[in-house]
């Protein structure tokens, strides 16, 4: 397993002290958002970077909980499925409309004893990674009027895989910008199940 990785973490500046705290776990490369431009604009910013590295990169929200052995644990992943998008973060309650596909594919996977499920879309902006190879288009195909989460991979055009246990857990705190949706955030918005226990030092605040 040679794969190396970077990390890059898409802050807001109301959360500063978290991705902050988060970045230096992770020894990441931080874009904090000064000025309210959005998720949408930052995590481009953080895949523009991306595409200028020359190992894969793993973006991360300043509101990701990682597990212990993370970055470890991430890598095993990307050395698997080089060529795939890969959501590290699986969460109950958003989007709703989800759920049921979710629950329902957990199901077959512990029956079929697999460890990965796949959904046509990327849901979560949490912590995913874009294979290197797909950058150019994802950018390219860029919509910017979408949220981060759908502006990523439906401008990948592919599945994306989910690890059934989750290498991050989200803080599910206030919201640092208004939904597109304007739906407001009621549900709880936390890991369908975790891969051991997440790292208490970036929940601070």
């Amino acid at each position: 397993m040679e794969t190396q990785i970077k990390f890059v973490v898409v802050g807001h500046h109301s959360r500063r002290e978290m991705a902050t705290s988060l970045a230096a776990l992770l020894n990441a490369h931080l874009l904090i958002d000064e000025a309210d431009h959005g998720a949408n604009w930052n995590h481009r910013r953080a895949l523009v970077w991306a595409e200028e590295q020359d190992v894969r990169v793993v973006v991360l929200e300043d509101d990701a909980i990682p597990v212990s052995g993370f970055a470890e644990l991430a890598n095993e992943w990307l050395s698997r499925f080089p060529d795939t998008l890969i959501s590290f973060y699986l969460g109950t309650g958003r989007p709703p409309q989800y759920q049921l596909e979710i629950a329902t594919k957990l199901v077959l996977s512990d029956k079929n004893r697999t460890d990965y499920i796949t959904i046509p879309r990327l849901i979560h902006g949490v912590c995913y990674s874009v294979p290197p190879q797909h950058l150019p288009k994802v950018l390219t195909r860029w919509s910017h009027s979408k949220a981060a989460d759908y502006a990523v991979g439906d401008a990948y055009g592919g599945p994306v895989l989910y690890p059934c246990y989750s290498l991050v857990d989200h803080a599910d705190g206030m919201l640092a910008e208004k939904p597109k949706d304007n739906m407001p955030r009621l549900e709880r918005r936390k890991a369908w199940r975790l891969n051991g226990k997440a790292n208490n030092a970036t929940t601070q605040t």
